[in-house]
Order: structure tokens, then sequence, then C-alpha cells
């Protein structure tokens, strides 16, 4: 029987409320990290407008910002870069396991098994008090980078390579990726990609990690679940599906011929469309801006091109323009990483090498004033259903 059948079922309604699928539209928490606007266009942390940010700031920085409400002062500032520098380091244990996995593993699943790994050999796993947390949110910081440039040197059959405590985040990525001094514009690129991708407001992953944090569980656990839901394809995984279709597309006078065929295919845009924005996301102009640099720099400008012709035909299209369709975030961001030298299949490690700044502000916000998170569920289905024996089942 149904609901509205049977009233006398205590909190049966006659007329249940529709649930809002995907909590859409839906306020569940109080929070001052970032502020999103989609109908104008806003994105801030901590009341800094992101393209204030990627023009002026850099990812450590921005960390701080994130995890202590506001800008540090130089001194602050190269405190914090100490401490992150000293945490770069991985347990040999974890570099040893990232030898054994397979080398065709899924990087995501791989940076996910590592992180619950790093918990055992942090010193502070089980402590949630607020000096604990800042010093594992530090850790993680350095490690998730270390074991995203370890395992893809493992599994080219390279020895991973130890951190330098003379660069900054983002060129000590590129170092511990290729062995190289990294060219400061791509360091300079990867930092601002960094930047814009630390956080977003109550995203899957976000929301993941605060689910797990309001249970009293530790960082890691909290930051593990994070990872799970960004690996998948309608979060963090659609920036290398939009690098994966402008290999597809291969040329710029490709472009309009395979539009109007995964059109007719009912295919879609990667990287094109936001569940939030309805204007062109406002971390895309400093993105394609980045990626205009490293076209005039490198005289490689292939992708690039691909990327904004697709641009320019997709909105042209009466579906895109009537509904206000444009490129999100993972659209330049593609193009960017791909000429930086970035694995395609590492791009949504990448994201999480990013949004690991915003998930530990998080869950230190939801520790801060905690309540568990538990939802209700519109319940559809039957009630006091009579028990029938299994000889009388059909």
């Amino acid at each position: 029987m149904s609901n509205e059948t049977r009233p006398d079922v205590p909190g049966a309604q006659a007329t249940p409320p529709a649930a809002g699928k995907g909590l859409a539209g839906m306020v569940v928490a109080d929070s001052s990290i970032s502020f999103v606007d989609g109908a104008a266009g806003i994105l801030e942390y901590r009341g800094y407008d992101i393209r204030v940010l990627a023009d002026h700031s850099h990812f450590e920085e921005v960390a701080y910002l994130l995890w202590n409400g506001r800008l540090p002062t130089a001194q602050e500032l190269r405190d914090m870069k100490a401490q992150a520098r000293t945490c770069r380091f991985l347990p040999p244990e974890v570099i040893a396991a990232l030898r054994n996995l397979p080398k065709k593993a899924d990087p995501m699943a791989v940076m996910r098994t590592a992180v619950s790994m790093l918990a055992h050999y942090d010193p502070e796993s089980e402590e949630n008090t607020p000096i604990a947390h800042q010093h594992k949110a530090c850790r993680l910081l350095g490690q998730i980078s270390g074991v995203l440039a370890a395992y893809e040197r493992i599994r080219r059959g390279e020895e991973p390579i130890k951190p330098r405590m003379d660069l900054d985040h983002a060129a000590n990525f590129l170092w511990m990726l290729t062995g190289e001094d990294p060219e400061p514009l791509a360091a300079r690129a990867l930092d601002q990609y960094l930047v814009l991708l630390a956080e977003h407001e109550l995203n899957a992953s976000t929301f993941t990690a605060r689910v797990v944090a309001s249970t009293g569980s530790d960082l890691h656990s909290a930051i593990t679940g994070a990872l799970g839901a960004l690996k998948g394809p309608a979060h963090g995984a659609a920036v290398q599906e939009a690098m994966e279709q402008f290999l597809e597309i291969g040329t710029v006078e490709n472009v309009e011929p395979w539009f109007q065929r995964i059109r007719s295919e009912g295919r879609k845009v990667m990287g094109m469309g936001h569940r939030v924005y309805k204007v062109r996301d406002p971390r895309a102009a400093p993105l394609m801006g980045n990626v205009e640099k490293m076209v005039v720099a490198t005289g490689e400008r292939e992708w690039f091109d691909i990327a904004q012709k697709l641009e320019a035909v997709a909105i042209q299209d009466s579906y895109f323009r009537d509904r206000n369709v444009s490129a999100n975030v993972d659209f330049y961001s593609a193009p960017l990483l791909y000429s930086i030298g970035i694995p395609v299949d590492t791009f949504t490690c990448m994201f999480a090498m990013s949004r690991i700044a915003g998930w530990t502000a998080h869950v230190y916000e939801q520790q801060a004033d905690n309540r568990l998170i538990r939802p209700l569920a519109n319940y559809t289905g039957r009630h006091q259903v009579p028990w029938t024996a299994i000889e009388e089942r059909g």
C-alpha cells in the first residue's frame, strides 16, 4: 500500500512531499569558506573574488586563507611555507605500497588508497583537536601531491624523486614528476590552476567530507570519502573527459563536423555547462588566459585552438544558447594541464591536489560546530506487508 492509502500508519502522510533530488536548492549548512552566485558568475574564497586571487595570490597563501579565514602576514606565510615543506615526504611504507599496486590501476583509486594508508603513519591521525587538524591538513597538502608524482614515476618504470625544500608547492610537484627544474611559466600556470580549483562550496566531494566529519571520524577518513566522490564522472572525472574529447576532435578543421555528429548522437560536450553557474564559469577566463600564455611560450597551440573553436561553435547552437550553457572550469583546465605535461588519466588527481585545501577547511568548520548530518528520506514504498512463508512464494 502507498502512504496515501495508509493514514493509520504512524508517520505516513496522505500526500508525501516530493523529494528534492540531489538536494537541489536545499541549504544544509552555514559556512564562511566560499560563496557562489551562479546567476552572476561569482566565486569568492572568504570574501575574495577568485579572479583577484588568481591574479595576485598563490596556492599556499590561498590554503592559509581557507584554513584561517584571513590572508597571512609576511611572517605567517613564511612560517606556513616552512611547515608545509617539511610535510612533503612520504613514509617509505607508502612508497613501497605504491610499488606493489598494479601499473594500470586508476590513479584516483591509487590516491584514495594512499590517503587512507597515510593515516597509519600520521602520529595525530585519531586526534580531532584544532591543532592536530592543522598539522594533518598541512601534511596532506604535501603528501597528496607526493603520492601522485611518485605513482606516476613508478608506473613509468622510474624511481620516485624526493621533494625539494627550495620550491613552492606547484614547482616542487613538477620537479617530483619530471626530475627537471620546472619552467617558471609552467609552475605559475599550475599554481594558478591550484588556486582556482581549491574550493567550491558544497560540491559532492566536499559534502561527502563534511558528512564523514559529522560522525566524529578522523580527517583521513573524511578525505578518503571525498576522493571517492571526486572520482565519479559527474564530478571530478569530467576534466579528463574534456581532454579526451579534444583529442578525439584532433584538428581545428574537425570541430564543426565533430560537433554536429555528437549533437545528432545526443552526446554531451564535456566542459560545457555547470550545475550551479547559469553564465560562464568565473574560473574559465583565468584558465583560458593561462593556456594562451603557454601557447605563446611554446608555440604549441593546437589544443587551445580546438577548445576556443568548440566553445564558439557550441554557444551559437540554439540548445546551448537558450540554456545559457557556457564553458566551465574543466573546459580550459584540460588543455592547460595537457600543455604542462600532466598525463591525461591523472587530471582528476590534479583536481584533488588542489581541492585538498578546501576539503580540509570544511572538515575543520564542520567539527567546530558539529551536528551529525542525518537527512530524511521520503519513503515511497509499501507499509505493513504481510509475511509469506517461503514455500508459498510464487
